[in-house]
């Protein structure tokens, strides 16, 4: 199996007191972390690639940690969370999906075993492409104050060789949530959607 090779890894954090509406007393946080890592598949066909995401699960604890880290250092405080990948134009999308395991497990674990699955989203794309993440809450997906999205990227990354893979989690829903629907307080939590 190949090694993981990092080129550099980036945190974004986000603090936001109103989009318009009455300023909240304690910010909504956001946050991503992208490692920016060789692709070991770049420029050829390779039909097994599946171990790789073995190599990987390392990486997603660590990432995973390092954004709890940077929104407080409670795992308790995360609501939302999302994955997605940016693969390199000698890359193909197959090379971002390695990332469902290792990334989404990853999150899961460090918050206690949340329930709901992570929403994900790959393209192959130039250094500078952007992502835009989905979020939703990590215990019901249909949480619907909790559906929101982060835009995510790097000037200068993904190589055409390289792998961005990105973590994004939330300290609750929309800062102005006011659609109703199922409310995190009305949460069951038995199969991850309710």
């Amino acid at each position: 199996m190949p090694d993981v090779e990092i080129r550099k890894v980036a945190t974004f954090i986000e603090e936001i007191y109103h989009e318009g509406g009455p300023k909240a007393n304690v910010p909504h946080k956001r946050g991503a972390v992208v490692a920016v890592i060789a692709n070991p598949y770049a420029g050829r066909y390779v039909e097994d690639i599946q171990p790789f995401m073995e190599d990987l699960k390392p990486l997603g604890l660590q990432m995973g940690q390092k954004l709890i880290d940077a929104l407080g250092g409670d795992p308790k405080l995360i609501e939302g969370y999302g994955k997605g990948s940016i693969v390199g134009v000698n890359g193909e999308a197959e090379h971002g999906a390695l990332w469902h395991v290792p990334g989404g497990y990853a999150m899961r674990e460090l918050l206690g075993g949340a329930k709901a699955i992570v929403p994900s989203t790959k393209k192959v794309g130039a250094a500078g492409a952007r992502l835009d993440v989905p979020i939703t809450h990590i215990d019901a997906s249909y949480v619907r104050g909790h559906f929101d999205a982060m835009e995510v990227g790097m000037n200068d990354a993904p190589r055409a060789n390289e792998l961005a893979f990105v973590l994004v989690m939330s300290t609750g829903g929309r800062i102005h949530d006011r659609m109703g629907g199922l409310a995190a307080a009305d949460i069951k939590g038995e199969d991850g959607l309710r």
